[in-house]
């Protein structure tokens, strides 16, 4: 179950129901000319699932000490495995009837509690009166579990530093795929939009911008969010089917943007995506979100449906004659979700002043992805955006002038050879 925390602690907030800009509020990017990139990779499919650590799915994956930061990259001898205690206590085993049972408080206060300043001590136990912690907060699945992903990684590319990028809840980090900044505090804020009816307290709000979608769009280059109950939710606007089995608008951040607002050349209901594939309409960047039965988010679904899903996506995208040699995927996890994971996060972001949070797993999967490969490289949400300005949008990245000017790119995970350039 989610939890809506209703506190406003950044005065540029107030008033936000209005809308406010931040940022560049009129971005002119670059454009390449239509349906032109840079590399080979002509499209893009990100996969947005939910709430879990870099350890919670590939401590028992990786088989090198905890602390020894190998510098190989191939295989799962590169990459460190999860401590075997923390404060004396062994790991709760991640099943799917575990995920079903157990969801760690995920606020930021919380979070920052846990992480510690760095030393990723407090999830088991700790003196702060959040009482945020929990020893099946230190949690490792399992090959049959997650065994989809571990074959991910072994035929793919994962990353072993990508890190949620703020402390904090789902739609916080959310809101890093549009604007590559914070942008409000946890869950906070719904968007004023279809299904926001189906949030009892949360408070609507819509934003001017600028985007992620901006940028597209003033380049022609066509993007979609496809949102599994979208369609449903657009029948019956008022009969609401509440999460985890109804669509969630505020898992989508571009709902939240005054341009984006239930655009249907933007907002797709999830069954269209593979129309789109099937008649040759798949948009040049694509975003997927299932429902909340199938993100594995704690409580709500389990693993094994999730990773379903992906497998189902990966499959529909890879299969296909037109999109299967030209397109890169790539899957994310929104955020930690509070779960343990070793690693310290980078430093507080210079741009926004915000925290990192834990390692979420990441991925890229298709015939650009290196084979069997763990990038080192610190990565983020906000380096999604600076790819795809890289790749789609003739200019150098940052012009949302946010984090998507400091963040690295995601070429670490990508074969040179297949791409035909190298990416940063």
């Amino acid at each position: 179950m989610k939890v809506w925390l209703f506190v406003v602690t950044l005065a540029f907030l107030q008033g936000c129901d209005s809308g406010f800009s931040l940022g560049n509020p009129d971005p002119k990017p670059q454009c390449f000319a239509i349906s032109q990139t840079r590399s080979s990779i002509q499209h893009l499919v990100v996969i947005i699932q939910e709430n879990h650590t870099f350890d919670s799915y590939f401590a028992n994956y990786c088989k090198a000490a905890p602390g020894s930061n190998p510098s190989c990259t191939n295989g799962p001898n590169c990459c460190e495995t999860g401590p075997a205690q923390l404060s004396g206590t062994l790991p709760t085993p991640l099943t799917d009837a575990q995920n079903l049972a157990f969801d760690p408080n995920h606020m930021q206060a919380c979070e920052l509690q846990k992480i510690n300043n760095g030393r990723m001590d407090q999830f088991v136990s700790g003196a702060s009166l959040l009482s945020c912690s929990d020893e099946r907060s230190f949690a490792y699945a399992d090959e049959q579990t997650v065994s989809t992903y571990w074959n991910f990684a072994r035929q793919y590319a994962i990353a072993d530093h990508y890190f949620q990028p703020s402390a904090g809840a789902s739609s916080q980090n959310d809101m890093y795929f549009a604007r590559a900044q914070f942008v409000f505090l946890d869950d906070v804020f719904v968007p004023n939009a279809i299904g926001s009816t189906c949030y009892a307290n949360g408070r609507r709000a819509t934003f001017m911008g600028p985007t992620l979608g901006d940028l597209l769009s003033k380049c022609d280059v066509s993007w979609a969010f496809y949102a599994e109950g979208y369609q449903d939710a657009l029948k019956n606007p008022f009969l609401c089917n509440r999460y985890p089995g109804g669509y969630a608008a505020s898992d989508n951040p571009f709902q939240y943007y005054h341009a984006f607002v239930d655009n249907p050349r933007f907002q797709k209901d999830f069954g269209q995506f593979g129309v789109d594939i099937n008649e040759s309409r798949l948009p040049a960047v694509s975003f997927v979100k299932p429902l909340g039965i199938r993100s594995e988010h704690p409580v709500d679904g389990t693993i094994t449906d999730g990773a379903d899903f992906v497998q189902r996506v990966v499959d529909t995208v890879l299969n296909s004659q037109v999109y299967g040699q030209n397109t890169l995927v790539l899957v994310v996890y929104d955020e930690g979700g509070g779960f343990y994971d070793h690693i310290s996060p980078p430093a507080t972001s210079s741009v926004d002043g915000q925290a990192y949070g834990s390692r979420l797993p990441f991925f890229a999967i298709g015939y650009f992805a290196k084979s069997n490969e763990v990038s080192h490289v610190v990565l983020e949400h906000s380096s999604i955006v600076r790819f795809i300005e890289w790749n789609f949008l003739d200019g150098e990245p940052g012009q949302l002038a946010t984090r998507d000017a400091t963040v690295n790119n995601i070429g670490s995970l990508l074969d040179p050879l297949k791409t035909g350039i190298i990416v940063p």
